[in-house]
């Protein structure tokens, strides 16, 4: 991320800590970050992986991309990025919140994500390239073209192939969950 987005970033994280009333050391202790790092992240001068921006809003109670909203470009971590491209904004409480990303995956990058809240699903659709992903130990082989939807509350591994993938990344919440995974 460029100067601007890691400092509206920043702006972003610590409007969003103190709206909740916690402080630097509650955020950083239930993230299991550092405080110091939490402290360079608000002041736009962190280098934030996707690993850290997904536990600070899980501990926040946001989506991923709610977080990451303001800013325009991808969060690049071990040569996988990702750019929000849609967010579902006016939910009521009977529709599920709705994420929308852009993943690409350099040749072989490999990538392990958490569980996400109770019964959160994940649909892929890939654009090019090849990736398996799924439950570690049980991939699904996907080619450009297909899609695969399934269940995102267990941990889940993203691996390309030495070829890369780009692939779309829809992430539907469980109806009325407003806490990230």
């Amino acid at each position: 991320m460029d100067e601007i987005a890691l400092e509206t970033l920043g702006r972003h994280l610590q409007a969003l800590r103190q709206a909740q009333g916690l402080s630097l050391t509650q955020l950083a202790a239930r993230a299991g970050i550092a405080k110091s790092n939490l402290s360079r992240l608000e002041q736009g001068s962190g280098n934030p992986t996707i690993d850290t921006l997904w536990r600070l809003a899980k501990q926040l109670g946001v989506p991923f991309g709610t977080l990451v909203a303001p800013v325009a470009t991808p969060v690049e971590e071990n040569g996988v990025s990702v750019r929000l491209i849609e967010q579902s904004h006016h939910q009521r409480h009977d529709e599920p919140a709705v994420d929308v990303y852009l993943m690409r995956c350099a040749p072989g990058a490999a990538r392990q994500s958490e569980p996400h809240p109770p019964g959160t699903r994940e649909t892929l659709q890939v654009v090019e390239g090849r990736i398996s992903v799924g439950p570690p130990g049980t991939p699904h082989q996907l080619a450009a073209g297909e899609v695969f939807t399934f269940a995102a509350d267990r941990a889940h591994d993203y691996r390309a192939s030495d070829m890369g993938a780009t692939l779309l990344v829809t992430i539907v919440y469980a109806r009325g969950e407003t806490s990230n995974g």
